[in-house]
């Protein structure tokens, strides 16, 4: 119930590393630090899909990551939001020679895309913040009919 409570005013991540050189993660963990703190805007991290609102992918989708990748968006509770973060991401970068079955768009929908090579940390957290509006929203719209349809069955 507590827990409920919180989670539906903030705005959950979970970072996947599909490929890549970990340049973005790096950027990404940069956010974490205190000179941009994304928790002062209800941002959280989480390792689980299952927790997050918005997924946040890195690098090219390289062939062992496909279906994963998959999996992943699936296990992803509504509303499903994309971000692709990078180069590699967007257009495979300079790993299109190698492996890989393409960029996150051609695999899963993407909400929003955050080009650079890598990108600054200012950069991603600006497409998190513009996103997280229609999060919440979402969130709470489909609350909203979770309670809905409990009180219609008491």
């Amino acid at each position: 119930m507590i827990k409920e409570f919180f989670r539906k005013r903030d705005i959950n991540v979970c970072v996947v590393n599909t490929g890549g050189c970990n340049g973005c993660d790096i950027e990404i963990v940069s956010c974490l630090a205190p000179r941009y703190d994304i928790e002062q805007y209800g941002i959280h991290v989480h390792n689980n899909p299952r927790e997050a609102d918005v997924l946040v992918v890195t690098g090219p989708v390289t062939l062992p990551w496909k279906n994963r990748l998959k999996e992943i968006y699936e296990k992803t509770p509504e509303p499903k939001i994309v971000v692709a973060v990078g180069a590699c991401a967007l257009s495979c970068g300079i790993f299109k020679e190698g492996h890989v079955c393409g960029p996150v768009d051609k695999i899963i929908p993407v909400d929003a895309k955050v080009p650079g090579c890598p990108p600054r940390p200012a950069e991603i957290l600006d497409a998190i913040l513009k996103i997280a509006p229609d999060a919440i929203a979402s969130k709470e719209k489909i609350l909203k009919k979770r309670k809905e349809g409990v009180k219609s069955t008491v």
